[in-house]
């Protein structure tokens, strides 16, 4: 219990001695929310990684995923690494971080502020993000409180808390860089951890071989007949694995909190730098959680998925590991909320001042009391947080559980496609946004209340969510055919930062 106690000590002293050592570049908006868009490959793809996976995807997503599909749910993980990674960074990396500059936008609903000349966009896309953030940030202290309980038997209440109180202390006094520097940290014990504990587990069952073979022997009559169907490459049920991996990896394109690593990054080889190791990250990261989630059901002897839900596999698996181990794994937990908390909260609190109370409420707001506003806004954000999550612990509430799917669908479902095509499309209008906007925020809200009334596909958050993303890909080409255009002298001035002639070496492109 000593080295426990001393490790988590170590680790808290250093994120907040990194947040003290960053207050130089949080002196304004540029520095606080984007590090001076001066920030290296390493740690914006570790920031960008870290921001991605949380205990949410550790102990919830692996432990749920892996008992319901097998080992066939690695494919979740190797789609997070192509897609919401590699994909991610070739397609949006630099186009997003040449247009955001140009058009001096420092947060999503700003772009699309600038870029349609719309100040109610603006707004309407930063209502969309208050809205479903806070869930979001809620539902990532729930992967905490069983790992908390098994290693320290102490109550999940003074984790929420104190992991919330120390968060907000190196946001608020580092801003983005502090961030990114402890994402950097927090990325490694991920990576170190992840290896760690996989290794360890399959070892506690005689080995990779003797732990498949035990997993193909492995039948459950309430989900198929067919027998070693849990060690098959695509598992019992590959089309709803399907919208697992689209949600969870397309869904990152769409995220505030992830495309706004994006605008921060310093030059053309930090992309290139950086797309690399942001996917060999999410390889490790994600494969490695969902791969060991696989392996849950070699455990059911010990698991009651019925009384205690999909969360208590993970702990479950873990339980039985030395102690320096799941000290590991309570900092490697620890590291993966903390990482997306701050992420997070950055995001929801500039989306909240410079979009929404700047020169809507608050005239000539000036670039120190923006600062100051996003950082009482940090507190208030993690605060309201906290709450929900010390509610549903108390109450043991699981609504507030469900919201993580419903959030994340109705972010990326709203925001990726008028993003994205807005990035390479000159004829995308207002109206189609509008359009995006509503239906994916609309679509998510009916499927919390009259989740019932939905075709038996959509009656799952996840599957909804990917619908949504989808569906928005079509919605916002097609509206754009039949709504006015946008004003061309507007589109122009968009999207002539990318004509803007630049010097290369021949190495990158021929000359003459």
């Amino acid at each position: 219990m000593f080295m426990k106690l001393l490790i988590l000590i170590i680790y808290f002293a250093v994120m907040i001695g990194i947040g003290l050592y960053c207050r130089k570049h949080a002196t304004d908006v540029n520095g606080f929310v984007l590090g001076g868009r001066s920030v290296g490959p390493w740690l914006t793809a570790f920031a960008y990684g870290t921001s991605y996976f949380s205990a949410v995807v550790f102990v919830g997503y692996a432990g749920q995923f892996g008992w319901k599909y097998g080992i066939s749910a690695t494919w979740a993980g190797i789609g997070n690494a192509i897609i919401g990674s590699l994909l991610a960074w070739v397609v949006l990396g630099r186009r997003t971080r040449i247009m955001s500059q140009h058009l001096n936008s420092a947060t999503m609903p700003q772009f699309f502020g600038e870029r349609f000349g719309s100040s109610a966009l603006k707004i309407g896309a930063s209502v969309i993000i208050f809205i479903f953030l806070i869930p979001y940030t809620a539902s990532l202290y729930n992967g905490l409180s069983r790992l908390f309980g098994m290693a320290f038997n102490i109550d999940y209440s003074v984790c929420i808390i104190l992991m919330a109180v120390l968060t907000a202390i190196y946001v608020i006094a580092g801003g983005y860089m502090a961030t990114a520097i402890n994402d950097f940290i927090q990325g490694i014990i991920m990576l170190f951890g992840i290896a760690t504990v996989i290794a360890a587990v399959l070892n506690s069952k005689g080995g990779f071989m003797a732990a498949l073979d035990g997993l193909a022997k492995v039948s459950d009559p309430a989900v198929t007949d067919t027998p070693g169907i849990f060690a098959s490459f695509f598992g019992p049920d590959p089309l709803n694995l399907l919208f697992v991996v689209i949600l969870t990896s397309l869904g990152t394109w769409g995220l505030p909190q992830m495309v706004q690593k994006f605008y921060a990054i310093k030059d053309e080889k930090s992309i290139k730098k950086g797309t690399i190791i942001s996917t060999i990250f999410a390889l490790v990261v994600a494969g490695g959680s969902y791969f060991l989630g696989g392996f849950g059901r070699l455990f059911s002897d010990e698991i009651d998925v019925a009384a205690n839900g999909y969360d208590s596999i993970i702990p479950t698996m873990l339980s039985g590991l030395s102690p320096m181990l799941i000290a590991l794994v309570v900092i490697l937990v620890l590291s993966a909320s903390m990482s997306t908390l701050s992420s997070l909260v950055i995001a929801s609190s500039s989306t909240l001042t410079i979009d929404f109370l700047k020169d809507n409420f608050i005239k000539d707001m000036s670039d120190k009391k923006q600062v100051l506003s996003i950082r009482i806004l940090v507190v208030v954000f993690i605060a309201i947080s906290s709450i929900l999550a010390l509610i549903q612990y108390k109450s043991s509430i699981t609504f507030i559980a469900q919201l993580m799917g419903v959030s994340w669908g109705a972010l990326a479902g709203s925001f990726l496609a008028p993003f994205m095509y807005s990035l390479y499309s000159k004829r995308v209008t207002k109206a189609s946004c509008w359009v995006c906007f509503i239906f994916s925020s609309v679509l998510m809200i009916a499927n919390i209340f009259f989740r019932s009334s939905f075709p038996t596909i959509m009656q799952s958050p996840i599957n909804c969510g990917a619908i949504a993303m989808l569906a928005g890909l079509v919605i916002v080409p097609v509206v754009s055919l039949f709504t006015p255009k946008p004003d061309k002298e507007l589109v122009e001035s968009a999207f002539k930062c990318y004509d803007k002639k630049t010097t290369v070496e021949q190495k990158t492109a021929l000359g003459d």
